[in-house]
């Protein structure tokens, strides 16, 4: 199973998420091809450059009168790394120094003074030539800010209008972003606990310790410190971006690092690398790594829950077909009681981590629930494989698993004996009986191994 690690030990930002994914191999190519499909007329310079005696990989949005100054851009670009400029985040106005530079504050100042709205954004990106996934991320970030603005402010989240988050390069840093991540084809991510760094920052409302009011809220709920540096080292994109692929935090999980990536933010700390990593690899058991065997297929799996008491069987059984048919793992409707004595269902829907923010928003949506349980766990899954066996109704496939090469489980795939079943006008067990016999015929037995069934 591909996995990968984000190590957040100098915070994380739209910017260098997107300079740690191409240094850990995902093509230029998509990012530049998910920013000409916004058609905000905006693109993207890509360099190598050091920050603390590491190479890493940094990636500029420009757009406008940028586009013709990308190399006086680069000229002065060390000129401004050590300074800082105020911007908005919402309502909010504070010092911030990750991912822009002064001039972009000019580039912007009209459009700063009216914003995005979270539906004209939404159109946006759902109007861009995307895929699903990759719209789907790129928008669930963006609710995630909206909420956090609107919490803030105490308005409906539809009536905050982003100033900086919804200005060209931070809706292309988010989108960009997005395709990245989809294209590392990742089945589990993994994160640190992210360093915010320390001090304050100026805002409109008076002075706030780091990090500041939108990002705080953002975090909530995951492992945060601050050490090392006076200095905001999250912004709000960064931290939307990391909520909406919902990653395990934690030590680095057992694996096979086979990339690593270093993405760069714009500050040159002497001392401190203003970086940050992506290790891409293959996860694997402890005891794999110890030279010890493990024959089944250990995954980290996603689990989403919620009880209902007031919603139509109809929309439920609606909601559960959806969800597998959007990638879910399997999905459940279980019977329960809840308070009061009111007979409800519980909903669980099992996923891969990839796929949780858009499984979440497909409960959140299409439910009457306030709210989702979500946690990760560990799964064992047995190798499988189809053998086809000849019998008097036709082939039939038998489903097969196996454990080191044991046959542990074996069963005539359903639908293939309910439609010979339905060809032939014979019970379906017959099917199955007559599958099964010619399954633990000798010579097919000969093709599985050994049988436990």
């Amino acid at each position: 199973m591909r996995v990968a690690y984000i190590d957040c030990f100098a915070g994380i930002a739209g910017d260098m998420l997107l300079g740690a994914l191409v240094d850990a191999g995902v093509p230029a190519q998509v990012l530049v091809d998910a920013t000409t499909a916004l058609g905000l007329g905006a693109s993207l310079r890509i360099e190598r450059v050091d920050r603390s005696g590491i190479a890493c990989t940094k990636v500029h949005v420009l757009e406008g009168d940028h586009l013709a100054d990308a190399h006086a851009e680069t000229a002065h670009e060390h000129a401004h790394e050590s300074h800082s400029h105020e911007h908005t985040h919402g309502d909010l106005t504070h010092t911030h120094e990750h991912e822009h530079s002064h001039e972009h504050e000019h580039a912007h100042e009209h459009e700063h003074a009216h914003g995005r709205s979270l539906s004209e954004i939404r159109r946006l990106i759902e109007a861009a030539a995307l895929a699903g996934p990759v719209k789907q991320t790129a928008i669930r970030a963006f609710e995630l800010l909206g909420h956090a603005e609107a919490k803030i402010h105490n308005v409906p989240v539809e009536e905050i209008h982003f100033h900086e988050v919804g200005a060209v390069d931070a809706i292309v840093d988010i989108v960009a972003a997005s395709a990245g991540i989809h294209s590392l084809n990742v089945a589990a991510w993994h994160c640190s606990p992210i360093n915010v760094g320390g001090g304050t920052v100026v805002c409109a409302h008076g002075t706030f310790p780091v990090p500041a009011p939108a990002t705080a809220d953002l975090l909530r709920g995951l492992p945060t410190y601050s050490a090392h540096v006076e200095q905001e080292l999250v912004t709000p994109t960064g931290a939307a971006l990391l909520r909406a692929i919902d990653p395990v935090f934690g030590p680095q999980p057992a694996m096979r690092v086979e990339r690593i990536g270093y993405g760069a933010g714009t500050r040159n700390s002497k001392d401190f690398p203003n970086v940050l990593r992506i290790s891409v690899g293959e996860g694997c058991e402890p005891e794999a790594i110890a030279g010890q065997s493990h024959d089944a297929d250990g995954e980290t799996v996603t689990v989403m829950e919620t009880a209902l008491d007031d919603l139509s069987p109809q929309v439920l059984a609606y909601v559960a077909e959806t969800a597998l048919a959007r990638g879910a793992l399997d999905a459940m409707l279980t019977p329960v009681i809840m308070k009061k004595g009111r007979p409800g269902t519980l909903l669980t829907v099992l996923c891969n981590p990839a796929e949780s923010a858009a499984l979440e928003r497909l409960i959140l949506t299409e439910t009457s629930t306030l709210g989702v349980r979500i946690r990760q766990e560990r799964r064992t899954c047995l190798e499988r494989r189809h053998i086809p066996v000849a019998t008097e109704y036709g082939e039939i496939r038998i489903k097969v698993g196996t454990l080191g090469g044991e046959t542990m489980n074996a069963a005539p795939e359903y639908e293939d004996c309910r439609a010979a079943a339905a060809k032939h006008g014979v019970a379906i067990k017959q099917v199955q009986q007559a599958a099964i016999a010619a399954y633990l015929r000798p010579e097919t037995a000969n093709e599985s191994g050994t049988q436990t069934i």
